[in-house]
């Protein structure tokens, strides 16, 4: 993305939302989770986007989930769209994930997105291990060992959820990206836009929303809406960073 302001929300995993009690009871043991020692084994990136801009990768995610309680609800589906830093898509990927406890999905949720454990079955989706070695393997195949930007709308929320997601495998989301990540609305924000949900700030855009029909509304919808998003405020950014200098500024430097 050329110009534009990025606002950054680091994403602390030791401060994981909702952990249920067999987490807590897992740190007493002595020895930490296996999660934790995933996390710190994951890559650190030695280059910078900004020097190296060729060498990063940006995947913009989106889930649904049974409801809004990371650790006692559970991601459904995840749609993830890997582009460069311009927002060009490389490739995609959209999976539909089982849940543990399906008898905990809220009525808002399934207004939503129609989950239906029996439904979600006949589609293939997969348990949460499966789901994560798909990701992995996606990574791998579209990235390969460089760095990539996790992007999403309302990021703390999908951040959330994946690092449970990943938790429940043993495992880190660091392991695939970057531990800072990137928030669509909070890019809108620093150029004038206080839109906070997609429909409304697409349409300040002039982008095409997602789906809104439950059965049709999945991550990968999400995901690639908010790839439209980053597009449409980087031509609007860039405009901005590039345009006329004020006057007065103008003569300062003359």
């Amino acid at each position: 993305m050329k110009g534009g302001t990025f606002i950054l929300l680091a994403v602390t995993l030791a401060a994981g939302i909702g952990c249920d009690r067999a987490d807590e009871a897992g740190y007493d043991s002595g020895a930490p989770p296996a999660f934790v020692m995933a996390a710190e084994r994951a890559p650190v990136s030695s280059s910078s986007p900004a020097k190296s801009p060729d060498a990063w990768r940006l995947a913009f995610i989106d889930i649904e989930t049974t409801g809004l309680v990371p650790g006692y609800h559970e991601m459904i589906d995840m749609g993830v769209v890997m582009t460069d830093l311009e927002g060009r898509v490389l490739d995609s990927l959209f999976v539909r994930i089982q849940p543990r406890h399906p008898e905990r999905t809220s009525a808002g949720a399934r207004a939503v997105n129609a989950f239906d454990a029996g439904r979600w079955e006949e589609l293939g989706a997969l348990a949460a291990p499966a789901a994560i070695d798909t990701l992995r393997t996606f990574h791998r195949d579209v990235a390969g060992d460089g760095p990539v930007l996790l992007v999403a709308f309302n990021s703390q929320f999908d951040a959330a959820f994946l690092d449970h997601l990943f938790r429940s495998a043993g495992a880190s989301w660091r392991e695939l990206y970057h531990y800072f990540v990137l928030d669509i609305p909070s890019m809108a924000w620093s150029l004038g836009y206080r839109d906070l949900t997609g429909t409304a700030l697409s349409r300040r855009l002039g982008v095409a929303d997602e789906p809104h029909v439950a059965e049709d509304h999945t991550g990968i919808t999400g995901a690639m809406l908010n790839a439209r998003l980053y597009r449409a405020l980087g031509a609007r950014g860039m405009g901005a960073v590039v345009g006329t200098m004020p006057a007065d500024t103008a003569a300062a430097r003359d």
